[in-house]
């Protein structure tokens, strides 16, 4: 027996194949997983770089979506303050047409309401004239029984002849209007009414008489009825207050605008005895 066999090898003692495969296997692992943490870590590290790449490009698109945002709001207030001012200009021009309007009836109204006082007035003067004309000439009817001194209305008087000078041209021009139309208001030369033609037959010879027929019956001498003259006027009515006239043209006859019915006539003195008359001339 060695005297060292006893004393321990101071080399160290081999590893056997398993520790070592353990040892490599614990190795692998580790770098296995070094290198998935790694990619990992690289994997993450990449990530913010796409993230700031693309914040830009987003930014941009907003920036662009609020500026067309404010725009459409800017003109959206520009349409409606237009579209306010519209209607504010409308609602004053119909104001104002609603007013012209109200006023136009007014008027409208009050010029209807004046027609029809005049034509009510109108037609109370000719009625009040035709009643008292009726009654004249049933209380001539009853004192003469007839009216034969009547010439049927457009004839002309042969009792002319006694008419001279300023006279007889009063005579030969109501005479020329016989067959012409009466009017109320009429003074020729193609109507006319009771005093419009006594007042046109008198100015062919100069002499200028009031328009109306209440005048008209005091403007010269008063004469009576059993001293007529040709070209006397005569009235209906009372002096002053008449309500028709016409001309004494001589033989029982006279001429005047008696009415819408008949115009201008010739006739008889009793086809409507007149209550007065007047001498100018």
């Amino acid at each position: 027996m060695s005297h060292t066999a006893h004393i321990r090898s101071h080399r160290k003692p081999r590893r056997s194949a398993s520790t070592i495969a353990m040892r490599a296997g614990v190795a692998g692992g580790v770098l296995s997983t070094l290198a998935v943490a790694g990619a990992s870590g690289s994997a993450n590290a990449a990530e913010p770089v796409t993230q700031t790449l693309e914040l830009p490009i987003l930014t941009a698109d907003l920036a662009a979506q609020a500026a067309q945002s404010a725009d459409a709001t800017q003109q959206a207030a520009a349409d409606y303050e237009l579209r306010a001012a519209r209607d504010a200009a409308a609602a004053e021009a119909a104001k104002e047409a609603k007013a012209d309007l109200k006023e136009a009836k007014q008027k409208a109204a009050e010029a209807k309401k004046k027609a029809e006082q005049a034509a009510r007035k109108a037609a109370a003067e000719r009625a009040s004239r035709d009643t008292e004309r009726a009654t004249l000439t049933a209380t001539a009817s009853v004192d003469t029984g007839s009216d034969s001194g009547d010439t049927g209305g457009s004839s002309v008087s042969t009792g002319t002849s006694a008419a001279t000078g300023s006279a007889a041209a009063v005579v030969s021009f109501v005479q020329a209007q016989v067959g012409k139309a009466y009017v109320s208001g009429a003074t020729g030369p193609s109507a006319y009414d009771c005093s419009g033609l006594v007042q046109a037959a008198f100015k062919q010879v100069g002499v200028s008489l009031p328009r109306v027929s209440q005048d008209q019956s005091v403007a010269g001498t008063q004469v009576s009825l059993d001293n007529l003259q040709p070209g006397d006027i005569l009235y209906w009515g009372g002096a002053g207050s008449a309500y028709h006239v016409g001309v004494y043209i001589g033989d029982g006859q006279f001429v005047g605008a008696q009415n819408s019915s008949t115009g201008v006539v010739q006739k008889s003195l009793s086809y409507d005895p007149p209550s007065g008359a007047v001498r100018v001339l």
